[in-house]
């Protein structure tokens, strides 16, 4: 079974709630439409119900079996404004300013979160990465094991001319610009749990590089190297290789002949890439060039699942990321 369509099984098994902020976008109506009939996820849309619903009408999309709140009329608006107010006070933001903010869809959706009436949140089809990630952080909050908040693409590769089938974890290719040592380790270490999580298998991870095992001598290969040190203090039965090029992390009989003593054998699935600029290259070249599909930019750092959408998303991005966020939810219980 392909990964995609075990990780929508598994949302399906569980009947989690997803929230979504963007419903005046008709992407995420129709989104919500076809996850409510499938039974991936319970949605629940924050917005006015006479604009949604009308807007459904003439866009000709069932929204029946899904719920609409709408934050400035909702009985939650009071409990919300105490939340956000003590989670920001220290701030010096004051309750009335407070109970302003949390009207703001955005906000709302990551309160549902934060206070368990939804398992996950997924926004960013008209909000701005930035947005996403900054009001995830400071309602949702970091995990307790965690203190760097990072991205991820779960990368399909499940088309018959792939040479490698299946899934693949790559980061950070879509959130911190220039990881120093310690932060990439963290991004290691929480992608390598995103690869149990949604692929199900034990993550092998490769700190990609120029470099094979110190081929090269610069202090970019230094920070892979020493990351990948951290990493496996942390973890010393996690199999990873440090400072290895693209395809001694994919080709087995190329890791045999430049890494002997590789613990991952050509056979990685967690890629790590040194910075921002080499993983958005790395995932859009798989991605246009490959012909891979490229589920995310999906967060990882987070108490509990708050997904961002590529304001460029399609209808079945915004459903996949969905079941992601869903799964997700699972690992956090």
């Amino acid at each position: 079974m392909k990964v995609l369509d075990r990780i929508i099984q598994k949302a399906q098994s569980q009947n989690k709630t997803i929230v979504l902020s963007e419903s005046q976008d008709n992407r995420i109506l129709r989104a919500a439409s076809i996850i409510t009939e499938r039974k991936i996820a319970r949605i629940i849309l924050i917005g006015d119900e006479s604009t949604i619903q009308e807007m459904a009408k003439r866009h000709h999309i069932n929204l029946n079996g899904i719920d609409i709140i709408n934050p400035n009329t909702s009985l939650l608006k009071k409990t919300f404004s105490q939340h956000f107010f003590a989670l920001r006070k220290h701030k010096g933001i004051t309750y009335e300013q407070a109970e302003q903010q949390i009207t703001n869809p955005l906000y709302f959706a990551n309160l549902m979160v934060h206070t368990g009436l939804a398992d996950g949140t997924v926004n960013g089809a008209i909000y701005t990465t930035p947005d996403v990630v900054r009001v995830a952080i400071q309602i949702v909050g970091m995990h307790e094991n965690s203190d760097l908040v990072s991205s991820f693409f779960l990368m399909m590769l499940c088309k018959p001319f792939h040479n490698l089938q299946g899934g693949l974890i790559f980061s950070d290719c879509g959130l911190v610009v220039d990881p120093n040592t310690k932060q990439l380790a963290a991004i290691a270490i929480a992608a390598a749990n995103s690869a149990q999580c949604l692929l199900e298998v034990e993550p092998r991870v490769a700190m990609l590089s120029f470099s094979t095992n110190g081929s090269a001598k610069h202090a970019a290969v230094d920070k892979v190297i020493e990351a990948a040190k951290l990493v496996q203090q942390q973890y010393p039965h996690l199999a990873i290789d440090q400072d290895v090029q693209l395809d001694t992390a994919l080709v087995t009989e190329i890791a045999e002949r430049k890494l002997p003593s590789s613990k991952v054998k050509g056979l990685s699935n967690v890629l790590i890439f040194p910075n921002l600029e080499a993983g958005n290259i790395g995932y859009k070249l798989t991605e246009r060039l490959g012909n891979a599909v490229a589920i995310g930019p999906l967060l990882q750092g987070l108490k509990k699942p708050a997904n961002d959408l590529s304001r460029g998303c399609s209808v079945e991005d915004i459903i996949n990321v969905v079941a992601v966020t869903a799964v997700q939810s699972m690992d956090n219980h």
